[in-house]
């Protein structure tokens, strides 16, 4: 199975980041991660969804400019490979924590999708530890983020009785349900890859 390819080993000389801190991709990573508690705030406090959805879509956009511009530059950085990661877990740790606190999906849901965040950032901690990288993001995990990045603004635009709100619910829950499934299932391919890496290569038989 391709998506269960073990991790090769980190080669210390190939594509290394740069040290450098000032770069267009951090400063959008780091605009990123000042907007997680305005949104977790838009969410909670005055229930501004409207103000929160468009602070999701910045995130969004960011994310996506931030990766382009790294590599058009050349400004790949060790901090942008912290703070990137770093923004987009917690954008959605807030808005699990968010829609949990306002009955929008039960606590199981969220604990089953930040219980797959430990596990994966477990399965990172081990690889690195015996000298692997950590394992290339696959087609599967790209489906989970993709239905979650449009499920959660669909979430809101669901919340109410609008006509609007009634068009949104069925394709938000149809995206969450789709893409927390991937996203679970994508945590347990990460386990088996780390198993595989570090099992070592299979001896052949005689």
């Amino acid at each position: 199975m391709s998506d269960a390819a073990p991790p090769t080993p980190a080669d210390p000389g190939e594509g290394q980041p740069t040290d450098r801190v000032l770069t267009i991709p951090n400063v959008l990573s780091i605009l990123r991660l000042l907007g997680v508690p305005l949104f977790l705030w838009l969410l909670l406090g005055p229930r501004a969804d409207g103000w929160a959805i468009a602070v999701l879509m910045f995130a969004g956009l960011s994310d996506w400019l931030d990766g382009k511009i790294a590599r058009w530059l050349n400004q790949t950085s060790k901090l942008g490979m912290l703070l990137d990661p770093a923004a987009d877990r917690l954008y959605t740790l807030a808005t699990i924590v968010a829609f949990v606190v306002r009955d929008i999906v039960p606590w199981w849901v969220a604990a089953a999708l930040i219980a797959r965040d430990l596990l994966v950032a477990l399965c990172i901690a081990l690889l690195r530890r015996g000298g692997f990288a950590p394992p290339e993001v696959t087609y599967i995990g790209k489906a989970a983020t993709f239905n979650l990045m449009y499920a959660f603004p669909l979430l809101l635009l669901a919340q109410g009785s609008s006509d609007l709100a009634t068009i949104a619910r069925p394709i938000a829950y149809a995206m969450a349900i789709w893409g927390g499934g991937l996203f679970v299932y994508s945590g347990l391919l990460y386990v088996i890859q780390t198993r595989m890496a570090l099992r070592g290569p299979v001896r052949a038989a005689d």
